[in-house]
């Protein structure tokens, strides 16, 4: 809408039927205080604001409009017969107006420069309307980011405590119960029973390391002892403990580095059993797995086969990411989906990478690679 604001009835009646005849909606003020009063009630794209007016002059009310964060982008064209010399002028634009008209106006020229600013503050408005909702929307998502974070730390704080807490009873469990495997013959029912429950419990305290290890990567608090390893006989050894734990599985090893790394012997080791574990778990109609170990560009590179139920192309992106479950396997098999995660964060800080391979109904190869190295480094 356009306000009109004129001490003459008769020029307010041309200027507003010309503007309506055009499609301009207009409203009317015929003094300065009565222009003020309404542009504080109302909105308007633009003031045609009479020089020569009794009591508050057009400068006056430009001055005080510009003034006012509310009012001060309204676009104001002067009207003036008489105040045509160059200071009033500029004194228009210094006062805030946008442009200067001089009567007898021109129909044409005058709805042209209607128009032009007409649309400018159209466009100008709805830009600050843009970045309005902009500034909300970041002041919006800063907020919830902030009350993730939040929420993030209370639920490690809460499972770094829990784990914690949880370690000492189930250790006392599991101490008394071999106690009682030891008082028990062999041949006795009940030993069986007592094998059992140790499974279990052994199942059940390995749960609660990786919840344990989940929360001091997330507050960085995961240590490791570096030391220079024998690469080649940490696999060798990890291969003799699954051969024990499940002795029904033919575990192949093929090529080796003859290398040493630098590194947490126990972490490296932790990833490789996850690794292992893992394909005896998701393979239980076949009873091989197969180690694969190259060494490339002073990298060495280890392999993982199986021959299980496979992960299909579009899940393979998500099987490091923490508490990930590939669709359809959480029924099927026993987890918490974090020991990949765990892996992943363990060789990265080794300065090494996991990968995979796979294909539903045909396996998967799970892949780390680690730096050869000559001495220790702290990092």
């Amino acid at each position: 809408m356009i306000l009109i604001v004129d001490d003459t009835p008769e020029n307010i009646f041309t200027l507003k039927t010309l503007l309506e005849l055009h499609s301009f909606p207009t409203d009317t003020a015929s003094s300065g205080e009565e222009a003020l009063k309404k542009v504080l009630r109302k909105t308007y794209a633009l003031i045609i604001l009479d020089v020569q007016m009794p009591g508050m002059d057009g400068f006056e009310v430009a001055e005080i409009l510009s003034g006012n964060n509310a009012t001060k982008d309204i676009p104001i064209i002067f009207l003036s017969a008489i105040n045509v010399d160059k200071k009033y002028i500029t004194k228009g634009y210094l006062s805030g107006g946008i442009d200067y008209v001089t009567k007898p106006i021109d129909p044409d020229v005058l709805l042209l420069r209607v128009k032009t600013f007409s649309r400018l503050y159209e466009q100008n408005r709805i830009l600050n309307e843009v970045q309005d909702n902009l500034r909300k929307e970041i002041e919006y998502r800063k907020l919830a980011q902030q009350e993730a974070l939040a929420a993030s730390r209370r639920k490690d704080e809460f499972m770094s405590i829990a784990s914690h807490e949880l370690k000492t009873p189930l250790a006392s469990m599991k101490a008394y119960v071999q106690l009682l495997e030891r008082s028990l013959d062999k041949n006795d029912k009940v030993s069986s029973y007592v094998d059992r429950m140790l499974i279990q419990i052994n199942k059940l305290n390995a749960l609660i390391t990786d919840l344990l290890d989940v929360s001091r990567i997330e507050n960085g608090k995961l240590k490791f002892n570096q030391s220079l390893i024998n690469f080649d006989g940490l696999i060798l050894n990890a291969a003799e403990m699954i051969r024990q734990t499940f002795p029904e599985y033919q575990i192949r090893i093929t090529g080796k580095s003859g290398i040493q790394v630098v590194g947490d012997e126990n972490r490296l080791e932790q990833v490789l059993l996850n690794y292992l574990t893992n394909a005896v778990k998701y393979s239980p109609d076949c009873r091989e797995v197969q180690i694969d170990i190259r060494l490339e560009n002073n990298l060495v590179i280890v392999g993982v086969k199986d021959f299980g139920i496979g992960i299909a192309k579009s899940n393979q992106a998500e099987v490091f990411r923490k508490f990930y479950r590939v669709e359809g396997s959480e029924h099927r098999f026993q987890g918490l989906g974090v020991g990949l995660y765990i892996c992943s964060e363990i060789i990265k800080r080794h300065r090494g990478s996991c990968w995979l391979q796979s294909e539903p109904g045909k396996g998967s190869t799970f892949f780390f690679s680690l730096p050869a190295a000559i001495q220790p480094q702290i990092y």
